[in-house]
């Protein structure tokens, strides 16, 4: 998989040629604790997220999205909002799954 490159903000960046509707998920443990992924496309450490699949719901994108990425199961616990700014994508909360093991 070659490196991506993120240009937000960047006058030199290409103009974009497609929109991939996304979701972000903030998971929160009991304790607060806020679930981060190390991202293998750049290193840089996120919240759980990704493109949602055709004919996927963004809830439905949610949980899978936080399973593949860190292999915890999540419930859905709200919305944080929809953006249509490139830079940023719809977010949901969730809080682990009581099967979680980190739970």
């Amino acid at each position: 998989m070659g490196r991506r490159n993120d240009y937000y903000d960047d006058p030199a960046a290409p103009e974009a040629n497609s929109m991939v509707p996304s979701v972000n998920v903030v998971v929160a443990n009991a304790a607060g604790e806020i679930l981060l992924i190390r991202r293998s496309d750049n290193g840089n450490w996120a919240v759980p997220g990704g493109a949602i699949d055709p004919g996927e719901s963004m809830t439905q994108a949610a949980v899978r999205e936080t399973k593949e990425e860190s292999g915890i199961d999540c419930q859905i616990t709200g919305l944080v909002g929809i953006y249509t700014d490139p830079g940023t994508s719809s977010c949901t909360t969730a809080r682990p799954a009581r099967s979680s093991p980190s739970s």
